[in-house]
């Protein structure tokens, strides 16, 4: 399919690795230097106070503006009224406004992509700062009274825009950016049982099976608690990251859950981890589902 050797001649582009390690690290470096205020900074960015993603919400704003703008300079063009390309500069200019807030949503989740999903964003990124930088011209141009000149800006930034936006699409559908790698899974609705009581220490992390779907068992303070092992972020094995207290760190990106109700500590996960309701019974601890 052509979608598919599209998505792989951008995967064989090393340029984009380059950059992106490049950027990468300047992006992570900043919040990082600017301390506990960087890392509420990068949480508001990614959206773990929202329970999603924040970045698909504001991508909505620059979208639905330059359509609208696409439109009303198409009406004007047609029927002559001025008081219609006036709205499409107003539409503009609210795209303009909204991609700022896109870009820097963006950029924060792409910091934490790999792989693949990094190249493919990356491209993302550019040619949406692309469409960005059509539109600002588009606009001064109009503004001069160039009012042709502008509409041939604005036509080429839609058309970059819908390109990008098709790469964004490839990347939560086809690369997983974004979703809830935690919510797929099956989980028991009865109780099941998965490890001796004796087995689990305080301050310990365990992996086990619950009818096919990986648990982490952590007891603290004498409690039993128990989540989903797989990362809801991009998959990464929890039992394999640091244990501090209450809270689980991912190994692979630093996402961070409290291990009794699973909500969201750090991201970059803004999706909290399906919890398990346990107990003890006959010296076996058991789970299932808290939503049965």
């Amino acid at each position: 399919m052509a979608s598919e050797a599209l998505i792989k001649t951008i995967e064989q582009q090393e340029v984009l690795e380059r950059l992106s390690e490049q950027i990468r690290p300047l992006v992570r470096g900043s919040f990082e230097m600017a301390g506990p205020t960087g890392k509420q900074v990068k949480n508001f960015l990614h959206g773990t106070w929202l329970g999603h993603p924040l970045h698909p919400v504001l991508t909505d704003v620059p979208i639905g503006a330059w359509t609208a703008a696409f439109a009303l300079d198409a009406m004007e063009s047609i029927s002559g009224r001025r008081e219609l390309g006036s709205g499409a500069d107003v539409a503009i200019t609210v795209g303009l406004v909204g991609a700022v807030g896109a870009a820097a949503t963006g950029l924060t989740d792409w910091s934490e992509a790999y792989g693949r999903a990094r190249k493919v964003g990356l491209l993302h990124g550019m040619l949406n700062a692309g469409a960005t930088a059509l539109y600002v011209t588009s606009l001064v141009l109009r503004r001069k009274k160039k009012r042709n000149a502008g509409l041939g800006f604005a036509m080429l930034g839609y058309a970059v825009s819908s390109a990008a936006a098709y790469l964004g699409g490839h990347l939560v559908f086809g690369e997983q950016v974004g979703v809830n790698h935690a919510a797929a899974q099956e989980m028991p609705k009865e109780f099941v049982p998965v490890l001796a009581d004796a087995e689990l220490v305080e301050g310990q992390m365990k992996r086990v099976d619950a009818g096919g779907v990986p648990v982490l068992l952590v007891r603290c303070e004498g409690e039993v608690c128990a989540l989903a092992h797989t990362c809801s972020h991009l998959g990464g094995p929890l039992s394999e990251g640091k244990l501090d207290g209450d809270v689980v760190q991912c190994p692979w990106h630093r996402s961070r859950f409290n291990v009794r109700d699973g909500s969201v500590v750090d991201g970059p996960a803004t999706f909290p981890q399906p919890r398990f309701e346990a107990r003890v019974r006959e010296g076996q601890i058991e789970v299932r589902s808290v939503d049965r």
